[in-house]
């Protein structure tokens, strides 16, 4: 047996068919020996010639049967009821075969015998295949393998919880030992699943499970919504049993190809604690816009820049161009793609700064991109404050600067990135986004077309509060949130991609492309999800505490200048801000301002009064945080 299991394969699959052959023969002797023994008085030696013709005739149907229909290609000791039924099919469809050839074309008088000798063959596969399950079960589930594995209850008895259970089961290598089901499905109750039994989920479940040896808990429910996954974190966390969730594959699509990764048990992400469901936006149609195109990404090292490099690689793009200052970032994101795709990725990397307009057009002239994502910019609002002239420098010239290049050498579309902080903004950062908002939009007239997406905090990315709260709550505590009541607009760094890839497809000239984020979020409970998703209590394990909203900081984003200039698009999830853009004449004399701060920003002083002063005439909706803040409860 355990030869038998080792094999691989073609060589498997080979000794498999051996093994139904010899004990076919071995059942064709004895079927001839009680015909002849206690059936007949004589043996007639050319009937047992037709005998043999017809047991060969039948044998080697079936075989070729059973091979058309891939019976030796299952691994039968992790076999399901559709193995066992694609074998009682093939041996029924050759035995029919057989029949006909025999019956019109050798012995017409052979029909009993051929039925009496299919039907032999097909229990004696059947069997041998339950007799094999039965003693793999058992030689690979007794106490002595299943002491050292780690006790789990599985939520969910339906077909994904019963084929966890059984993955678990069957594969020696499992680090897990499934105890029992629960389920809320009553006509369930007390039955087995996979030889384990269901138990009711209701207000007993908690105490009942605290009395088991159960260490962990896997959710294996289909279709679950950020509200059921929340429901279910909050209900089994009081178990003190780790969460984990047995994930229900989502096909990606890579190139010409759908592809559904492979079920996996991971831990619960703050991600599935958000209270709205993921939004895809990206379809086959969006990937193959960029099929064959060149495209140049600047911060590209950068989160979101390195996952647009992630998306635009699988669409295999004729080039992709990474442009970042920081060459570590960009050297990662270098190393990943390379190890990923090899040389079916043609892939440079240019170190260089949005700044230098020399070193952009140079960078431009050599590849000729036809799409530029523009990712590039400092985004930390308390930093930007306090250094504005540099938010300036790098958000609103750079992009003013990456925005001639494009025109100048032709590039077809030209998307930026940007944020809800632009709207209304109460900091230099949002403010410099909303001017770098201002220079895409003037360029209606260009034959580049340009477009802006506009999205919420992104989780995960650098220097967002995830990081954050995830090494405070490693060190001990306590977790710092500035004030109770603020509220943030969040999505992963897949959405915001799959955003600016769809926004890229998409636009025309000039817009400004919104996703419906659904409602925002409050970081004190973003906080006080983290800190139970490390196995802790909020405020007794690790504290909480505010410490005052930071300089330039507002209480609440918002997504939309004027709603009612939204419009929707073809995408019932993304919306188009529609509201009348500044000419260049008005954008130029906008820079021309800001220009002089920062000339005499940088002759003066090293904080940011004269940039402050100057946003507060070029951006009309800049509004003191204390003007936004003062009416929120």
């Amino acid at each position: 047996m355990k030869g038998i299991m080792s094999l691989k394969g073609h060589t498997r699959r080979v000794v498999l068919a051996g093994i139904d052959v010899l004990c076919y023969a071995v059942l064709c002797a004895i079927y001839l020996g009680i015909d002849f023994l206690f059936l007949e008085d004589t043996i007639n030696k050319q009937e047992v010639g037709v005998y043999f013709i017809n047991a060969l005739i039948l044998l080697v149907i079936t075989s070729a049967f059973r091979i058309i229909f891939r019976a030796y290609t299952n691994i039968w000791r992790y076999t399901n009821t559709s193995a066992y039924l694609n074998l009682v099919v093939s041996d029924i469809v050759g035995g029919i075969v057989a029949w006909l050839i025999i019956y019109f074309s050798i012995d017409s008088t052979a029909t009993s015998q051929i039925l009496a000798l299919a039907s032999l063959n097909l229990i004696t596969a059947l069997s041998a295949r339950f007799t094999y399950r039965i003693w793999y079960k058992n030689n690979h589930n007794s106490d002595s393998n299943n002491i050292h594995k780690i006790p789990v209850a599985i939520v969910g008895a339906g077909q994904i919880g019963a084929l966890l259970a059984n993955e678990l089961i069957n594969n020696k290598n499992s680090r897990y030992r499934p105890l029992f089901f629960i389920d809320r499905d009553t006509t369930k109750m007390g039955s087995y699943v996979s030889g384990l039994k269901v138990y009711p989920e209701n207000e007993k479940t908690i105490e009942f499970i605290k009395t088991q040896t159960v260490s962990e808990i896997f959710i294996a429910l289909t279709s679950l919504d950020s509200e059921s996954l929340s429901y279910l974190h909050q209900f089994y966390s009081k178990t003190g049993c780790r969460l984990k969730i047995y994930e229900t594959p989502v096909k990606e699509i890579e190139g010409n190809e759908d592809i559904t990764p492979r079920r996996t048990i991971r831990d619960f992400q703050i991600e599935d604690l958000l209270f709205r469901n993921r939004v895809d936006v990206v379809n086959r149609k969006t990937l193959e816009f960029y099929s064959g195109k060149t495209v140049l990404i600047t911060g590209g090292g950068g989160s979101i820049g390195s996952e647009i490099c992630r998306q635009i690689a699988k669409c295999h793009p004729k080039k992709l161009i990474i442009v970042d200052i920081y060459e570590n970032n960009a050297y990662e994101i270098q190393q990943e793609l390379i190890r990923k795709y090899g040389n079916r990725l043609d892939l440079a990397v240019e170190i260089g700064s949005v700044r230098d307009r020399v070193r952009l057009d140079s960078i431009f002239e050599a590849y000729k991109p036809n799409i530029v994502f523009h990712a590039a910019a400092h985004k930390h609002v308390p930093l930007m404050e306090h250094s504005g002239c540099e938010a300036i420098k790098n958000n609103v010239r750079g992009t003013y600067n990456t925005a001639d290049m494009a025109e100048k050498h032709g590039v077809e579309k030209f998307i930026l990135i940007s944020t809800d902080k632009a709207v209304n903004p109460t900091n230099i950062m949002g403010a410099s986004k909303r001017l770098c908002e201002m220079v895409v939009q003037c360029r209606i007239d260009s034959k580049t077309s340009f477009a802006a997406v506009r999205f919420g905090n992104v989780l995960g990315s650098n220097g967002s509060v995830i990081p954050l709260f995830r090494n405070q709550i490693a060190n001990g505590g306590p977790v710092t949130i500035t004030d109770k009541r603020i509220t943030r607009f969040f999505m992963t760094i897949p959405e915001a991609s799959q955003l600016v890839m769809q926004a890229g497809a998409m636009a025309k000239n000039g817009e400004l492309f919104v996703l419906d984020m659904g409602k925002s979020v409050k970081i004190y409970d973003l906080a006080v999800n983290m800190i139970k998703l490390s196995g802790l209590e909020p405020d007794v394990d690790i504290k909480i505490r505010e410490i005052g909203l930071r300089p330039g900081e507002k209480l609440y984003e918002e997504l939309l200048m004027k709603t009612e200039t939204l419009t929707k698009t073809d995408n019932n999830k993304i919306f188009v801000e529609t509201d009348t853009p500044y000419s260049r004449e008005e954008v130029e004399e906008k820079l021309a301002i800001l220009d002089k701060a920062v000339e005499q920003f940088n002759e003066e002083s090293v904080d940011s009064t004269a940039v402050k002063e100057a946003i507060r005439k070029v951006v009309p909706t800049f509004h003191d945080p204390e003007e936004l803040n003062k009416d929120v409860k």
